[in-house]
């Protein structure tokens, strides 16, 4: 194994992306999401996403943005087995897509419940402290909407994650940047300096913000 690893020119970045494999139903949901014009999280981050379901042994887990269901199926595979991921999206075409993957991928049908709709007519409706982790892949503009309503629906030593803060380099580079970006920036500085919650910023894919809530 070290002689393979050692022996691999491939950039550091590139290697580690590459280090979880990736199933059929993944790819396949990939594809979906590539012909629909949707954006994917990356091997990498999926891979941090199955981690860090683990890590909390999350049982309940919320996504803003179903997608075609790629981040979903790498989090239901970091969950318990009894785990449930209710995940929000306003378009039911795409989720209906997601339902095939999962079925595809073996998970029950029971592992995961589909609501459609804006993430922020739907979050006020779910459960306080009902939830060990809280995925927002959603509008970059809402991202401190998103922030307000997770730490009402997580746990204490629960999660929220946010897709995507890096916005290909634009978070820092110094140039006049469009209002997500400055958005983005904002929830940057409130989740760094926000006494609920202990962060981490992770150099996967586009950036993935982490947080424990305390």
């Amino acid at each position: 194994m070290e002689r393979v690893i050692t022996a691999n020119r491939q950039p550091r970045g590139a290697f580690a992306a590459a280090f979880v494999a990736e199933d059929e139903a993944l790819r396949w949901a990939r594809d979906r999401a590539r012909d629909a014009g949707l954006r994917s999280v990356s091997p990498g981050t999926g891979a941090a996403l199955r981690l860090l379901a683990a890590s909390v042994d999350a049982k309940a887990v919320a996504e803003i943005g179903t997608g075609c269901g790629v981040s979903g199926m790498h989090l239901l595979h970091g969950m318990r087995a009894d785990g449930v991921l209710t995940t929000v999206d306003p378009e039911p075409e795409h989720q209906q897509f997601a339902r095939q993957a999962f079925r595809a991928c073996g998970f029950a049908s029971n592992r995961a419940r589909f609501i459609p709709g804006r993430a922020l007519d739907v979050l006020p409706r779910l459960a306080d402290a009902g939830y060990d982790l809280v995925f927002c892949d959603g509008d970059r503009q809402e991202y401190s909407d998103y922030l307000a309503e997770s730490l009402r629906l997580l746990r204490t030593g629960g999660l929220v994650v946010f897709e995507g803060v890096f916005a290909n380099g634009r978070t820092v580079d110094s140039g006049p940047q469009p209002t997500e970006v400055l958005r983005l920036r904002e929830l940057l500085r409130t989740v760094r300096e926000s006494p609920e919650l202990l962060p981490s910023l992770l150099p996967v894919g586009d950036g993935l913000l982490c947080a424990v809530k305390r």
